[in-house]
């Protein structure tokens, strides 16, 4: 039942609304989430959990339900180049740098948010689903008045503080005029899930090719996610067939299309995309965006999940803030202040994600630096543990370790 007004409203029921919604009502407020699904419900995403997600979702009460529900533990990475050559990091390596779990998670995405969004309503959060936001009204006083469709019926909420947690296609990021797309990189994501893919082991897959690239990570019960990311402008070619656009993929690369022979697709191909959204500030005027309604970049490092939870925690205590605000200045400034805080701690990753997306873009600058960072395993597990979220980002952007990701060791 949707109440007729709210402290806080946050639309999307992923992990960025479900974490910021439990933050929230731990700290007392009035929390109501709308999502237009009804859960548990699928969702297309590579389904990856850093090592250092597992501290936020300790935080939030779950991490225990996650690992109960069976979540698969990953070692480490592999990305392998069009040339061949591999890049191996382990999440446990001599550099020293530890996550909160040495291991990474995944689970598929209907369990996982479930959990989730089921905390969120355990902590007193009022949840209602197959909510479809309509409009966004500025109220005359102080918030918005938000129209939604709900089983057929027209409802409005007032609610002082808005928070956007409703993904790359963010409603509430384009009715508050905040969002904008890059120009580059532009790709698309066609997701399934396997069983019986030969040669799953502990860690997650990245196999780059000349005209995309596919993701393969055990996420449980003998389950591979297949994350096929192709360029956006091939979404004509998949459109209808899906599948056989996955399969005619495979086939041009027999290394990857031996290994599902006698494999079983169990779930639909669902497509995503394109990605690179970044809004132009992740708020305005007594609302919030947070997870990928505020940035996405490109589903490589798999960083979505991870920027999802850190989001709702870093927003959480601006979020208090500015509801609990005297005025609409000093609301406005919480809010800004959160914005500086995402920006200020995000900053290196998104550095080394457009790093990483150059090289992925360029086969000629990928096979290069995989035929030096296969020779370089110290430098390839730093790398990954920043892609880990446990390593910080400024380590692999120091001058030396980049000339060290270039240049070859000399030969002895």
């Amino acid at each position: 039942m949707l109440p007729r007004s709210t402290q806080v409203l946050i639309v999307g029921g992923g992990p960025a609304g479900s974490s910021t919604a439990s933050y929230l009502a731990m700290a007392g407020l009035d929390v109501t989430l709308v999502d237009r699904a009804h859960f548990p419900r699928s969702k297309p995403c590579a389904e990856y959990l850093s090592p250092e997600a597992s501290r936020m979702l300790s935080a939030l009460g779950v991490l225990s339900d996650i690992e109960d529900a069976g979540a698969a533990q990953l070692t480490g990475m592999v990305v392998r180049a069009p040339n061949g050559f591999e890049i191996e990091g382990a999440f446990v390596a001599k550099h020293g740098f530890r996550g909160f779990r040495d291991r990474g998670l995944a689970l598929r995405r209907e369990v996982l948010d479930t959990l989730l969004l089921n905390r969120a309503r355990t902590l007193g959060t009022q949840v209602t689903e197959g909510a479809r936001v309509e409009s966004i009204t500025p109220h005359p006083q102080r918030g918005y008045i938000v129209q939604m469709r709900i089983e057929g019926n027209t409802r409005q909420i007032h609610t002082q503080l808005l928070i956007g947690a409703d993904g790359l296609r963010s409603v509430v990021s384009r009715q508050l005029g905040l969002a904008r797309r890059r120009r580059w990189p532009k790709r698309l994501a066609l997701v399934s899930h396997w069983k019986g893919v030969k040669d799953i082991g502990a860690r997650g897959e990245m196999h780059v090719q000349y005209n995309g690239y596919l993701g393969l990570a055990d996420v449980g019960h003998g389950i591979t996610n297949v994350a096929l990311v192709v360029p956006a402008s091939s979404a004509r070619d998949a459109a209808g067939d899906a599948h056989g656009y996955v399969m005619r993929w495979l086939d041009r690369y027999p290394h990857l299309a031996a290994r599902f022979v006698g494999a079983e697709r169990v779930s639909p191909v669902q497509a995503t995309g394109p990605f690179a959204t970044h809004a132009r500030r992740a708020y305005a005027a007594d609302a919030a965006l947070v997870g990928d309604a505020a940035d996405f970049f490109d589903p490589f490092t798999g960083e979505g999940m991870y920027a999802a939870l850190r989001g709702g925690e870093m927003l959480a205590p601006h979020a208090i803030a500015a509801v609990n605000a005297p005025s609409a200045r000093e609301s406005l400034a919480a809010l800004r202040a959160y914005d500086a805080e995402r920006r200020r701690v995000f900053a290196g990753k998104w550095r080394v994600e457009q790093l990483i997306g150059t090289a992925v873009a360029f086969p000629a600058l990928m096979n290069h630096a995989a035929r030096v960072l296969s020779r370089r395993t110290d430098v390839a597990d730093l790398l990954i543990g920043v892609t880990g979220d446990f390593v910080p980002a400024r380590e692999v952007l120091r001058p030396g370790v980049l000339w060290r990701m270039l240049v070859p060791p000399a030969r002895s």
